[in-house]
């Protein structure tokens, strides 16, 4: 199926990890014959569009684990048939694509002015990259690229650092032709300290100097609150299914 043709699929999903294939930068997708049924995938991320059709999902390449998300009930019933006890069902909540203005930078700049001393910020560079694949805390931070090169050359990064070690971070998690997918991860012990929010708040700030949209997906509703402490806003619940094989 030619990009033309699955816009049409999708043109309903305001989803950043589907324009992130969509404009050609990551991601894959397969497609009945007919091209009436297709799925995106990218990252841990499935979107099913289209007729349902059971081989389409029986034809994921799934290695460990994979979040499916149905367009429609009846992707629904279908995920739950084929994968049975394998699919556990889970609300994440969309965040609404709203332009740069909602961002009140003088508010974003007091959260990273307020940063204990005894940490450090930082943009990720090359030594950072590594730092942050190395441990399964933070390899999501970088790990959607295919190394360093590609990541410096497409996407952005913020570390802080405590005593020179990574303890929390705000990265790219997909490219797209008019932003990036935000990702935030703070080391366990570290959690609770607000790092989370210094961090997205300095990735906010880069991302809007080179003029582009920082777009964020939530998990959870902790999630939710920390984005809109940043100034986003809620859009709506959708259901997804986690799955491990």
């Amino acid at each position: 199926m030619d990009n033309k043709k699955a816009l049409t699929l999708f043109k309903d999903w305001e989803e950043t990890l589907i324009w992130s294939y969509l404009d050609g930068y990551s991601g894959t997708m397969i497609s009945d014959e007919e091209g009436q049924s297709a799925i995106i995938s990218n990252g841990d991320f499935s979107f099913c569009a289209g007729f349902p059709n059971e081989e389409l999902l029986k034809a994921l390449d799934i290695k460990g684990y994979r979040l499916i998300a149905p367009f429609n009930e009846e992707w629904q019933l279908l995920i739950e048939k084929v994968f049975a006890d394998k699919a556990k069902k889970l609300l994440r909540y969309a965040i609404k694509k709203e332009d740069y203005s909602i961002f009140d930078k003088a508010k974003l700049n007091s959260y990273i002015a307020n940063l204990d001393s005894c940490y450090e910020i930082k943009l990720i560079d090359k030594a950072l990259y590594q730092q942050a694949l190395s441990q399964s805390w933070s390899c999501d931070l970088v790990s959607q690229f295919k190394s360093y090169e590609d990541y410096h050359n497409l996407a952005l990064g913020v570390a802080i650092l405590h005593e020179g070690q990574l303890v929390s971070g705000a990265s790219t998690y997909a490219v797209y032709n008019k932003g990036l997918e935000i990702e935030i991860d703070t080391k366990r012990e570290y959690r609770g300290k607000g790092l989370a929010t210094v961090a997205g708040a300095k990735f906010i700030l880069e991302s809007l100097a080179l003029n582009k949209t920082p777009s964020w997906d939530a998990h959870d509703l902790r999630s939710v609150h920390l984005a809109e402490k940043l100034g986003y806003h809620l859009s709506h619940a959708y259901v997804v299914y986690e799955v491990e094989v």
